[in-house]
């Protein structure tokens, strides 16, 4: 068990990893066209569909390699149902239809850990990206 524990750590610390080069890579996106917004509301709003199809794209990454390893290690009976499995434990949705084998749950596990972290980081780096394209500041009212 502590061995499939080790590497369920190291598959959450590659997606953190995806997660911090990703999210930096949209942070200096971000900053160098914030300076061109001035209240021009449809830019700004296309600036934050494209700040989050990136953000899906590196939870998919991130779910892929979840899946590629279940495949890999047979927890799962081919690719499209190792991704399916994975998609649903990352996000918590946990249908329930698919389940791994008996000694590879706890991976499962850290993975819906892992999913709860990320989207979290997410979703406060979104916060952080509308925030400065609307230019809300904290305890000050928008104009």
């Amino acid at each position: 068990m502590i061995a499939k524990l080790l590497i369920a750590w190291c598959l959450m610390a590659l997606c953190v990893a995806i997660h911090a080069i990703g999210l930096t890579a949209a942070l200096r996106w971000v900053k160098r066209r914030t300076t061109r917004l001035d209240g021009r509301f449809w830019f700004a709003t296309w600036m934050l569909i494209r700040v989050a199809g990136w953000t899906v794209l590196m939870h998919l990454l991130q779910i892929g390699i979840w899946a590629c390893f279940y495949a890999w290690k047979q927890g799962m009976p081919d690719l499209g149902s190792a991704f399916y499995f994975s998609a649903v434990t990352y996000t918590t949705t946990g249908y329930g239809d698919l389940v791994l084998p008996p000694p590879w749950r706890m991976v499962g596990a850290v993975e819906a850990l892992t999913g709860i972290l990320m989207c979290g980081l997410s979703t406060g780096f979104f916060f952080a990206v509308l925030s400065k394209v609307f230019g809300v500041r904290s305890g000050v009212e928008p104009n």
